[in-house]
């Protein structure tokens, strides 16, 4: 299993030195939240990876529904070009929350879900190269020779890591036809990441199933548990791929403090 670490809303010098310290000390990789407005995560990312040059930088995660995926598609394979192939995207529908409604009417789940699939069709079909169309309820792109960029490193695509709700199929079905599982679960103060190994170990379950259902295969498939602990086995056993370390928090110095100590054992 592999281990990162997510920075707090950190401006981009402390990124790209929190990034450049990860390396050293064995992580690896280093992640950021996108806001809608405040520091920018590509460009914070991309200072951090003119610091380094093995450890994976993305996001935790990507409100797609909020930004044009034409644009983010740009920036994702823009820096992946410039890190050797060594980004990653995490996307989700986006939680409502004020740093987001300051700007923007509040949107219902299902018009956000509606953006997020749309979203990720042009995103993929962007990355895979012209000519490249495509023709939604939200979305109109043509085809267009116009200075095309190069292709990302990773091909077909940058991978997309995606948000998926234990026990709502249609969210399941949309994570597991990506590259990996960003699992939450469904209480009564709304939808949270896994608290235990058990929920962890019953979200893999069905996703699982759903992933061979549609023909896919699971081997190379992510699943990412989230959280703070010192051993990791459990969660391991579980069926994740991936630890991401996260304490929303906590401050430049504590998280510098954490880095140097290294990964938690697996």
């Amino acid at each position: 299993m592999r281990c990162g670490i997510v920075l707090p809303f950190f401006d981009a010098p402390e990124v790209a030195s929190c990034a450049e310290l990860a390396e050293e000390c064995g992580w690896d990789g280093v992640f950021l939240a996108e806001a809608v407005w405040g520091v920018d995560a590509w460009v914070a990312l991309t200072a951090a990876a003119m610091r380094t040059s093995s450890v994976r930088l993305g996001t935790m995660l990507t409100p797609l529904a909020r930004f044009k995926p034409w644009d983010v598609a740009s920036k994702v394979a823009t820096l992946d070009r410039l890190s050797g192939g060594r980004v990653q995207l995490s996307v989700g529908l986006g939680a409502l929350h004020p740093g987001w409604t300051a700007f923007e009417r509040e949107t219902s789940r299902a018009e956000r879900a509606l953006l997020l699939d749309e979203g990720l069709a042009v995103y993929d079909g962007l990355m895979r190269g012209q000519p490249f169309s495509f023709s939604g309820q939200r979305y109109e792109v043509l085809e267009t020779d116009f200075f095309p960029p190069p292709p990302p490193v990773q091909r077909p695509r940058v991978p997309v890591w995606v948000v998926g709700a234990h026990g709502r199929s249609v969210s399941m079905r949309r994570a597991v036809s990506w590259d990996g599982l960003l699992p939450n679960v469904i209480a009564d103060d709304g939808a949270r990441e896994p608290s235990s190994p058990e929920e962890l170990a019953a979200v893999v379950v069905e996703a699982r199933e759903l992933r061979t259902s549609l023909g896919l295969p699971w081997d190379g498939y992510d699943v990412i548990a989230e959280g703070t602990a010192t051993n990791v086995r459990e969660w391991a056993d579980a069926g994740a791929t991936w630890w991401i370390e996260s304490d929303w928090e906590t401050t430049v110095d504590s998280v510098r403090d954490r880095i140097t100590t290294g990964p938690p054992s697996t």
